[in-house]
């Protein structure tokens, strides 16, 4: 029988004093063919299951590399619109030369830098990883409000 205990001796049966429990136990394993049909499958269900896990965590660790790059280069972006700004009515190349220093003090590059009136628009691309995304940002001041006057007393 599958999974029985057997006895390594056989037990006397010439009455019940004389039987005692055997000393010594082994497991029969002598299971049919038939019934065996899926040993080692759980194995192999583990293997793939913590292969499916480590290229989700993989996948995870990716993303959320790819998603620090962006904010990286959104915080220069935005850092050095504001320092374009600041100096736009200085010209437009002093202006872009203070966005250029802001960006590479922030680790990323200035990609493109144009200042319209007090108006600054600077793209700048920063590297973290293998992941470079460049990020455009603007920063002047608000337009006029309609119906208001220029200057409030």
């Amino acid at each position: 029988m599958p999974g029985r205990w057997a006895s390594n001796r056989r037990m006397p049966t010439q009455g019940p004093a004389n039987r005692r429990p055997p000393t010594r136990w082994r497991l029969n394993w002598s299971v049919n063919a038939a019934s065996c049909g899926d040993r080692g499958s759980a194995t192999v269900l583990v293997a793939l299951t913590a292969a499916t896990m480590c290229a989700v965590f993989a996948a995870v660790l990716c993303l959320g590399q790819a998603v620090a790059a962006r904010h990286r280069a959104g915080g220069a972006a935005d850092l050095a619109a504001l320092a374009a700004a600041d100096r736009a009515l200085w010209g437009a190349s002093d202006a872009c030369a203070k966005a250029a220093e802001v960006a590479t003090a922030q680790g990323a590059r200035m990609v493109r830098c144009s200042v319209t009136g007090e108006i600054a628009d600077v793209r700048v691309r920063a590297r973290f990883g293998p992941y470079a995304p460049s990020v455009r940002a603007r920063a002047g001041p608000p337009p006029g409000l309609p119906g208001l006057p220029a200057a409030v007393p």
